[in-house]
């Protein structure tokens, strides 16, 4: 059997990043949370400095004003996601296969992770990074605070896994500055983030007729079972098969399928034909609502390229434009899902610095710290019990 191409590319990649921080190592600034195990790298340089520079001094009353936008949009941000972490946590506890709210995002497959492949997260990594670090040296530069460095960092657990950047602003110079400045420089990375996953869902919206028009629905492919015993586990049926009929009634599409089983009650019996064998499936009750059937998997779409088109195109133009609205995808969801997290108020985070600055503005300065670190704590809290929760579920 041969190797998978995109397995081995994901060991080159890492293995060439190990390489590089190892290579660099003495010029690298290290925090150690708990080396070997667990710590963050800094590789400091110069390189965008004088990009940020010029385009600070050309569009900045556009920038200033985009700065505005940017501290409105960032405290609302700041209240949507500290409200969906705090729901997403009590469904955690009330349905046990909720998804969490939040997990790392990373090129292999496991509990508990977001998959993204590699050749799609180098890209949106690299695109997100740059332009969240650019437009907080931007704007650092519009209110004449100078950028001392850029660079690269690391967090590595044994070898570094997620590559980012960063950008270095005086920060003695950013403090002195008014909180108006202050909030625009922390919120211009997450602002930059959201508005770019907009940007990107606009795309979307006219690439994906387009893609649409090239395809015909071909069943409903199980992207994964449900933890816990649930009908389609039960019945044998595995991920990656497709759903073709249901009672002996076409389902192309999901919809279909979804009206089918919406028929149904919990008890009922139904016969499913995949493009690997038949099932008889006995459905169970829908944990969020107990009158609903449930079947216990994950669904998706499955298609082909249209003969015709396949006639006169191939497959490898097609297939070209359905890998770049699959870019443009994962490129709207980790933008839009990163930019958001940066807005939670923990200490590192922009979202963090945004409130330490209100709080230290208008609050008296010990309690003002209490309260800062009491939400930082709490949130901290919520955010690992998100990321460890698929790992200790599957324990017990």
């Amino acid at each position: 059997m041969s190797p998978d191409p995109r397995l081995v590319f994901t060991v080159v990649f890492f293995a060439l990043l190990t390489w590089f921080v190892w290579s660099k190592k003495e010029n690298m600034q290290t925090h150690k949370i708990l080396h070997p195990i667990l710590y963050f790298s800094m590789y400091r340089t110069t390189w965008g400095l004088a990009s940020m520079e010029k385009y600070a001094q050309k569009y900045k009353k556009l920038l200033q004003w985009l700065g505005t936008a940017g501290i409105v949009i960032g405290f609302l941000g700041m209240i949507f996601i500290c409200i969906e972490l705090v729901k997403n946590l009590f469904k955690l506890f009330s349905t046990p296969e909720a998804a969490p709210g939040v997990g790392l995002v990373l090129p292999f497959k496991a509990k508990g992770i977001f998959y993204v492949p590699i050749e799609y997260w180098i890209i949106c990594i690299f695109v997100i990074a740059l332009v969240h670090e650019f437009s907080h040296g931007v704007l650092s530069r519009v209110y004449d605070v100078k950028v001392k460095s850029s660079g690269f960092a690391f967090l590595s657990v044994l070898i570094p896994i997620v590559p980012a950047a960063f950008v270095e602003p005086d920060e003695k110079k950013l403090r002195k500055k008014p909180l108006k400045q202050q909030l625009a420089v922390f919120a211009a990375g997450p602002f930059s983030n959201v508005l770019l996953g907009f940007i990107c869902l606009g795309v979307l919206f006219g690439l994906t007729p387009l893609a649409d028009s090239l395809v015909e629905a071909t069943g409903v492919e199980i992207t994964e079972l449900v933890e816990g015993g649930y009908p389609a586990k039960v019945a044998g049926i595995a991920p990656g098969e497709v759903v073709k009929e249901v009672n002996g009634i076409p389902v192309p599409y999901i919809q279909n399928l979804s009206k089918e089983l919406s028929q149904k009650r919990p008890g009922d019996t139904v016969q499913l034909k995949t493009d690997k064998n038949s099932y008889s499936v006995t459905l169970t009750k829908n944990p969020d609502n107990e009158s609903i059937a449930y079947m216990g998997a994950y669904l998706s779409q499955s298609s082909d390229i249209k003969p015709n088109i396949k006639d006169k195109y191939g497959e490898f133009l097609p297939n070209v434009l359905f890998w770049i609205v699959g870019l443009f995808v994962f490129l709207f969801v980790l933008n839009l899902g990163i930019g958001l997290f940066n807005l939670v108020p923990i200490g590192p985070l922009d979202g963090g610095r945004m409130l330490h600055a209100v709080l230290m503005k208008y609050v008296e300065k010990e309690k003002a710290m209490q309260l800062f670190s009491m939400v930082g704590v709490t949130f901290i809290l919520i955010i690992l019990i998100n990321i460890l929760f698929p790992f200790v579920k599957n324990i017990f």
